[in-house]
């Protein structure tokens, strides 16, 4: 039994990653969040590599402070880069967090971008 929040987020962690891998076809998009801002990167993990990236820290000078709407606007901006690349599937990886508030404003900044789940 965990017996704190990240100890319990990295068993939940654990478990999502052992379902959950990206190909280059549907890559992975994973989501992390810190106190101060709100990341998602699309993996390919048969490769090992980072596809695209996008963070609420580029968007500091159009937006104040990280809020849902932030979080919806990675989303978007995360959707933007995938389409550039040709990716409109993905695997959605909520990194052990619960899918409330900002990570489900971001899922839901990515589906109105064009991916798809």
């Amino acid at each position: 039994m965990a017996t704190n929040k990240t100890e319990r987020r990295q068993r939940i962690k654990y478990s999502i990653r052992a379902k959950v891998s990206g190909t280059a076809e549907r890559p992975r998009l994973s989501v992390f969040r810190s106190n101060k801002a709100i990341y998602a990167q699309l993996i390919d993990d048969a490769a090992g590599h980072t596809l695209v990236a996008a963070s609420s820290v580029e968007l500091k000078s159009e937006a104040s402070g990280f809020t849902v709407d932030v979080a919806k606007e990675v989303g978007k901006r995360i959707a933007e880069k995938a389409a550039s690349k040709n990716i409109t599937a993905v695997v959605f990886d909520r990194n052990g967090y619960l899918y409330h508030g900002k990570v489900k404003a971001l899922a839901d900044g990515a589906r109105e971008g064009g991916l798809k789940f």
